[in-house]
This record gives structure tokens, C-alpha cells and sequence, in this order.
């Protein structure tokens, strides 16, 4: 991985301020790379936000965090025209979206309308007020989270709004050694918030998310991820497979982890590392199988098994 050092920084500094959440951190990582953006699925304390934290400081980007609630309005996040009596004109009082990272945090407690406001600016980099487009910086990045548990007064996001995130990552409890060291950490810090300082600069940015698009992929790689999607279509207790839009982001997320990993061309392990995070919320099951218990990743599991590994 000596061609990857940049990378190897940044995941570094990021497993020294998030332990025992690797994955997490590399799912996170590829996204970024893969211009995407991600929703972390999990319980509270398990650091979804300090993730996002700590990588807008490594990659010393501008960070902003949006609590999501019932009452928040769409002009709270993109911002609004507000009159200046002493010139005679509005003026733009641009809102929160206004970032790099943005942590839209309990996205499914804010009603649709609001989680809408996010659609424009997460597919275009840009938000339209009062007909007039702004546009974001181009490594605008979104990490959404929810909590699966409390479902009560909450908003399901609906699949089209789903559907922009290049991967739902969840997100669980670290083993019991990386939480002694956390709460070591924690102990040494004298209950500080933990920081993380800058490892790459903007034009390394650029050059890695560039590195990540340009990542060969033999065809066969290419036949191998439109058979996976195309499986998901056929399984019985599926309602609703992926489209071809998942199988554009499948492939984008392969390129951006082989790139993680050092490689220049796509093998069907990057596909398979990336497939639960990139698939899993862009099928449908039908009601007997969730009556059943069957999960998205449980369908996923069973389609690569069923599909042919290119050699």
C-alpha cells in the first residue's frame, strides 16, 4: 500500500480517534472517495458522529452538525432571503448546508418535506433558493444518521431519498479490548473531546477521489456486478431489486475501495466488500419475508453465493 500512503494516514488517524469501528472508518473513507454519501444506522454512543468529526479534521474540511427534529424547516438548513432595510435588497443568510461535512443528524425525525431540502443539494451540489442555485464546495459530503430502535415519532426515509446515499453503514458496539482502549483514551484526556489534526491537504483530495474514478475495471467485473444486480430482481422474497442506478454506485464503490487498498484495478473481493453497505437499502422485501425475518443482508448474502466469481 506505499502508493496509498495518504490514505494510510488518514485511516490511521481516524483509527486513533474511533476504536474498534475499522469498517465503519473504511466504508466511510471509500464513500468519500467515491464522491458519495453515507447514513449510519445505530444506537446512541457508538460514535457515529465523532467519525464524521474526525474525518472532516483529517481531512481538514469544514464540519457542521444539524440536529434533526419534528419542527425543523427547510429554510433552517439551506437558508433564506432576508431583507435589509438599509439597502433596499435581500441579502442570502445561507443556512447550515453550507459546508463540507455536514452531519444531518436523526435524519427520520424531521418530517419529509424537510428531509427533501437535502435531496438537491446531495445529487447536485447545490441548493436552489427562491430560484436562485448556490453552489456547495465540491467535497460537500453527508453523513446521515438514525437510530433503528426508536421508531416512535419518527419519519422513514423514502426510497428515493434512501436511494442518494451510496451506503447505509451500520454501526454496532467495538469489542470489549477497543473499548478499554477507548475508555483509556477517555481517562488520559481527562474526559476531553477527542480531536483529530489535518493529514491531507485539498489538492491530495482531489488527486485521491481522481485516482479512485480512474481504478481499471476488466469487463468481466463490470458482467459480475450487473449479474449481481440483476439477481437481486429475481430473488422470490424481493419486492423491489436494485436498479440500474445501484448497479452505477456498486461499481463506483468497488473503484473507490480497490483505491483504498492500494490497487489500481477492481477485483471481485473489492466488489463483495462493498456490496452489503452499497445494496442493502435499495431492496424492497415483500411482507412474508419480513413476517419470516429474512433482511436485506440476508438476501445479499444469499446473492453472492448464487453468482459466478470472474476469475
Amino acid at each position: 500500500m506505499s502508493d496509498a500512503s495518504p490514505l494510510s494516514r488518514l485511516t490511521a488517524a481516524l483509527d486513533a480517534a474511533v476504536f474498534g469501528q475499522q469498517r465503519v472508518v473504511e466504508d466511510l473513507v471509500t464513500a468519500f472517495l467515491a464522491r458519495g454519501h453515507v447514513l449510519l444506522e445505530g444506537v446512541p454512543g457508538v460514535a457515529k458522529t465523532l467519525t464524521a468529526r474526525s474525518m472532516a479534521g483529517a481531512l481538514g474540511l469544514l464540519f457542521t452538525r444539524i440536529q434533526f427534529t419534528p419542527d425543523l424547516m427547510p429554510a433552517d438548513i439551506l437558508g433564506t432571503n432576508v431583507f435589509q432595510p438599509q439597502d433596499h435588497a435581500f441579502r442570502l443568510v445561507k443556512g447550515p448546508i453550507f459546508t463540507e461535512v455536514v452531519v444531518a443528524d436523526e435524519i427520520n425525525r424531521t418530517p419529509p418535506k424537510t428531509q427533501a431540502a437535502l435531496l438537491e443539494a446531495m445529487e447536485e451540489r447545490q441548493v436552489t433558493i427562491d430560484g436562485v442555485s448556490h453552489a456547495l464546495p465540491p467535497h460537500f459530503f453527508v453523513v446521515a444518521t438514525q437510530n433503528p430502535l426508536e421508531l416512535e415519532g419518527t419519519y422513514p426515509l423514502p426510497e428515493a431519498q434512501l436511494d442518494r446515499f451510496l451506503m447505509r453503514v451500520r454501526v454496532g458496539y467495538p469489542e470489549a479490548s477497543a473499548e478499554t482502549t477507548m475508555l483509556r483514551a477517555f481517562h488520559q484526556r481527562e474526559g476531553k473531546p477527542a480531536t483529530t489534526g489535518q493529514v491531507l491537504d485539498a489538492p491530495t483530495l482531489l488527486e485521491l477521489q481522481s485516482r479512485a474514478a480512474r481504478v481499471s475495471c476488466d469487463d468481466s467485473i463490470l458482467q459480475y456486478v450487473v449479474a449481481l444486480v440483476r439477481e437481486t430482481r429475481t430473488n422470490p422474497r424481493v419486492r423491489l431489486g436494485a436498479s440500474p442506478r445501484s448497479a452505477q454506485a456498486l461499481l463506483a464503490a468497488s473503484k473507490a475501495r480497490a483505491a483504498l487498498m492500494g490497487t489500481d484495478f477492481v477485483t471481485p473481493d473489492d466488489v463483495k466488500a462493498v456490496t452489503f453497505s452499497v445494496l442493502n437499502h435499495r431492496l424492497l422485501l415483500k411482507a412474508e419475508a419480513e413476517v419470516e425475518g429474512i433482511t436485506a443482508d440476508d438476501v445479499l448474502k444469499q446473492t453472492l453465493e448464487r453468482v459466478r466469481v470472474p476469475r
